[in-house]
């Protein structure tokens, strides 16, 4: 069945709720003094997938001024979504064709919250419930979307600038670069990676040990679409539900006798809380000594997902006390550096037991960077660009090798 879309990312610095889910990015912080930036600005899509497929683009989200869900045509006007139903309804068809092989093509984005996907071959299927837009949920069998190639973008264009990334917190699949023409005529990208980094990325899932090969999906016809993030492996069952309590218990045993100090704002060193377990519960003092939060030992769910027991409110508080450690879990930084968050990738993923998908991940990116779990960007390690007074923004289809 559809999931509901729900939040997964939250960009660092970066406060403005959004309705719809993944890593959907919104400002928090303003930027210097700017012309204003327009209602709309080009996004210009090319095609150097080396496929011959038909592609299909869609800009879906929520319009900022009036907090509506719905799409952008290709010109960037924004059409609000009918009411939908329970079970849920087919959205309307809200696809742009995209560009042919070698090709490009322009579109305007408005002021969103929204996520650019794009598919290979065949349309997607969307629709619609009495709560809004549901999203493809690929980890379930029977989703009318499970034997499409397709993936995502996710952005913010909104008064302070435009913040766009490429994800991989749901899954690793087509591959793809975004970017940011700034105002000065400088460009940013992320997203890219190494030669022979798609396939290096499965394979080196096929080689890790421990139920990570599992994670990949095919089609009938042998096609590879995608490999699922750790969290949706542990919900279906490809990955053991234990596949990371050495390391957490590890971690618990550790902090019976240890500090734990976090500093989770980086212009704010002044800010630290003390965590120790004590009757199995981690609990997390103030400068004055006052409990300010705690923490039941969590699960691989907790860890891979950032949520439920490592649950992120957002707050000034629990809320980033909680991304320092979901980050310090997945990157396996937690036994090696009682202080955290740990921002130096050189000690990342360094245990047996780790987030493998996201080592990996990281691993086969130009840049280093990647969202490869919710809270990647805890010290800036995530694939994100962002430019206060944009001119233009681009999304390439890169080749599968």
């Amino acid at each position: 069945m559809l999931r509901t879309l729900r939040r997964r990312v939250t960009a660092v610095a970066l406060g403005l709720a959004t309705a719809l889910g993944g890593g959907w990015l919104a400002a928090g912080v303003p930027s210097p003094a700017h012309a204003a930036v327009p209602a709309t600005i080009p996004l210009t899509i090319t095609n150097n997938s080396g496929r011959a497929e038909q592609i299909h683009i869609y800009n879906l989200g929520t319009e900022l001024s009036s907090g509506r869900q719905g799409w952008a045509d290709a010109s960037g006007a924004f059409h609000p979504w009918p009411a939908g139903g329970n079970p849920p309804t087919p959205a309307p068809d809200a696809s742009i064709p995209g560009p042919a092989p070698g090709r490009s093509t322009t579109i305007q984005i408005p002021k969103f919250s929204g996520r650019i996907y794009f598919s290979y071959g065949r349309k997607m299927e969307f629709r619609l419930t009495t709560g809004g837009l549901v999203q493809p949920a690929v980890q379930n069998p029977t989703d009318p979307n499970r034997d499409i190639l397709f993936n995502w973008s996710e952005y913010t264009l909104n008064d302070s600038g435009l913040w766009i990334n490429s994800t991989q917190v749901d899954m690793f699949s087509a591959p793809y670069t975004v970017g940011v023409r700034r105002g000065d005529g400088t460009t940013l990208s992320t997203g890219k990676l190494r030669p022979g980094g798609y396939n290096g990325v499965f394979n080196a899932l096929r080689g890790q040990s421990g139920g990570w090969a599992n994670l990949i999906q095919t089609r009938s016809d042998g096609t590879v679409l995608r490999a699922l993030s750790p969290l949706y492996g542990v919900e279906t069952g490809a990955l053991p539900a234990s596949v990371m309590d050495d390391y957490i218990n590890r971690v618990w045993n550790k902090y019976t006798g240890t500090d734990l100090i976090v500093t989770p704002f980086a212009d704010r060193p002044d800010v630290r809380y003390t965590g120790r377990v004590s009757g199995g519960v981690l609990r997390f003092t103030d400068g004055s000594g006052a409990v300010v939060t705690t923490f039941q030992k969590p699960d691989a769910s907790s860890v891979f997902g950032c949520h439920r027991l490592l649950d992120a409110p957002n707050d000034q508080v629990r809320g980033p006390i909680s991304r320092t450690l979901c980050a310090g879990f997945n990157r396996t930084t937690l036994l090696a550096n009682p202080h955290q968050p740990d921002r130096s990738a050189a000690g990342f993923y360094q245990e047996p037991v780790t987030n493998h998908y996201a080592r990996i991940i990281h691993a086969h990116m130009a840049d280093g960077k990647a969202y490869g779990f919710a809270f990647d960007d805890v010290g800036h390690h995530e694939s994100l660009v962002h430019d206060g007074d944009p001119r233009g923004a681009s999304l390439t289809l890169d080749p599968f090798d």
